[in-house]
C-alpha cells in the first residue's frame, strides 16, 4: 500500500484513513450539520486532520462533504457493499487554486469532455499534491500546468479556505466510488488585473476546454445552490443571461457566452456529463465570498488559516440542512472496481 496521504488524530496519534470511510464521518460529522471546523498540519504531500487542537497545526479550517457523500451514504445502509471497495487504498491528496485577480474575480476552468473523472465540470485549476510537495508548490504547478500561468514572486498573497471531501461518481447512485480525496482549497490573491493575467493565460487543452472569470455576483448565486437537490427553474432577476467565458476550439479560443442558468446547475440523479458547477467549486465560491466580506451568512464556518504569505517559488458553512443520501443502486453488486 501506498503512503497514507491522509491521516487522522483519532486517539492521539495519526492514523491512515481507509479509501472506505467518510473523513467527515470519522471526525464527528452528523446529519444535517456543516462544515466542521477542523485543525490540520500539511507536510510535504501529507494532511493530518483532527477535530481537536495538537501540536503542529497550521490552520484552523472548514471540512465539508456533499449532502449526498457516497461514502455517508454507505455507512448508513446495511448490507452495503462496501467490502467491494478498494482495501490496500487510503485517501488521496488533492488542492485547488482559487486565483483571485486584483478586481476581485476568481478563475474557473472548464474539465475537457473526454477525461475520465469529472468531465465537462467548472472548477477551479488543482489537482493531486505530489509526496515531495508543500501546498502551495502543488497548488502553483497545477495552475501552470491547466493554464499556462506562472505568477511572480512577490506579485501574490494566499491563504488556505478550506477542506472538501471528493468522491468519484460523486452519488451512490452513479455506482461504487472509485477516486476518494480530501481537496484544499487555497486562495492566491495576485496583484494583476483579470485582463492582465487573462492576456498570459496559454490553457492545456488535454485538460481544459473553456475557461472564465466569475465576479462576486454570479458567485454568491452559484454558491446559493450548493446542496440543492434541484436545479432553480428560474434565473434570479438581477443576475445576466450571460456569462462572458472563452473557449478552445481548433487550436485557438474563441468567446463564449455561457448561460448563466448552466452555472446553477446541481448534480444531476443518474450518471451524466451535463455541463455544471462542481459541488465542491460552489463550497469554495462561498468561503471566498465569505473572505470577502461578500456575505451575511448567519452560520459561518470557523476558519483560523496560515497569515498570508507573499510570493513563492512558482516551478514547473452552507445553510443546516437535512442529509440526502442516495439509496444504494440495484445493479451495484457486481460492479468491478478499477483505479
Amino acid at each position: 500500500m501506498a503512503a497514507a496521504r491522509v491521516l487522522l488524530l483519532l486517539s492521539g496519534r495519526p492514523e491512515s484513513v481507509s479509501f472506505a470511510q467518510s473523513v467527515c464521518g470519522l471526525l464527528g460529522a452528523r446529519p444535517g450539520l456543516g462544515p466542521w471546523p477542523t485543525h490540520c498540519s500539511l507536510k510535504r504531500g501529507q494532511l493530518v486532520l483532527s477535530a481537536r487542537p495538537f501540536p503542529g497545526a497550521s490552520a484552523r479550517l472548514p471540512l465539508q462533504r456533499p449532502p449526498f457523500c457516497p461514502f455517508a451514504a454507505l455507512e448508513q445502509q446495511p448490507g452495503a457493499p462496501a467490502a467491494k471497495l478498494p482495501m490496500n487504498r487510503g485517501v488521496d491528496l488533492g488542492v485547488a487554486v482559487i486565483l483571485q485577480s486584483s478586481d476581485q474575480t476568481v478563475l474557473l476552468t472548464r474539465r475537457t469532455g473526454t477525461l475520465n473523472v469529472f468531465p465537462n465540470l467548472w472548477v477551479p485549476p488543482g489537482g493531486h499534491v505530489e509526496p515531495d510537495e508543500e501546498l502551495l508548490e502543488g497548488g502553483l504547478r497545477e495552475l501552470w500546468e491547466e493554464s499556462g500561468l506562472q505568477l511572480p514572486q512577490g506579485q501574490f498573497s494566499w491563504t488556505p479556505l478550506g477542506l472538501w471531501e471528493s468522491a468519484y461518481p460523486p452519488r451512490l447512485s452513479w455506482g461504487l466510488p472509485k477516486y476518494h480525496h480530501i481537496i484544499l482549497y487555497l486562495l492566491v490573491i495576485s496583484q494583476e488585473t483579470q485582463q492582465q493575467l487573462q492576456a498570459q493565460i496559454q490553457p492545456n487543452p488535454r485538460e481544459v476546454s473553456a475557461l472564465m472569470w466569475l465576479g462576486p455576483d454570479v458567485a454568491a448565486a452559484v454558491a446559493a445552490t450548493e446542496g440543492e437537490t434541484e436545479t432553480p427553474s428560474h434565473l434570479p432577476q438581477d443576475l445576466p443571461p450571460s456569462v462572458l467565458a472563452v473557449e478552445l476550439e481548433d487550436g485557438g479560443v474563441r468567446p463564449l457566452a455561457l448561460p448563466t442558468s448552466t452555472l446553477l446547475r446541481t448534480t444531476p440523479a443518474t450518471a451524466e456529463s451535463t455541463e455544471r458547477v462542481s459541488t465542491g467549486t460552489k463550497f469554495a465560491l462561498r468561503l471566498w465570498l465569505q473572505h470577502l466580506g461578500r456575505t451575511n451568512c448567519s452560520r459561518k464556518p470557523c476558519v483560523t488559516p496560515l497569515p498570508c504569505a507573499s510570493g513563492a517559488h512558482a516551478d514547473p458553512g452552507p445553510a443546516r440542512e437535512e442529509e440526502k443520501l442516495d439509496p444504494l443502486p440495484s445493479n451495484q453488486g457486481s460492479r468491478k472496481q478499477s483505479a
